[in-house]
């Protein structure tokens, strides 16, 4: 018996997303697989942050730049309203 073209396509959908899902389903299994083993091998190293490691202050910024780039603002504003 022949099966018609829809029931075909059908088929092959069916199949596609099938084999998909088998797929992703042995990708994540095998990456959590590989996460665990890489885990016992090379353990993340923690940080130990002590008082006296602040982060340091920007720097200062040159007032002249700061004129500079509001006037270059305003001059572009100006030109396209």
């Amino acid at each position: 018996m022949q099966q018609t073209v829809l029931q075909q396509g059908v088929d092959l959908m069916l199949f596609g997303m099938g084999s998909v899902f088998v797929f992703l389903t042995i990708l994540v299994i095998v990456t959590k697989i590989m996460s665990a083993i890489v885990q016992r091998v090379a353990p993340e190293k923690t940080l130990v942050t002590t008082a006296s490691a602040r982060p340091t202050a920007a720097p200062a910024v040159d007032p002249k730049l700061t004129a500079a780039i509001t006037t270059a603002i305003h001059q572009y504003r100006k030109k396209h309203k």
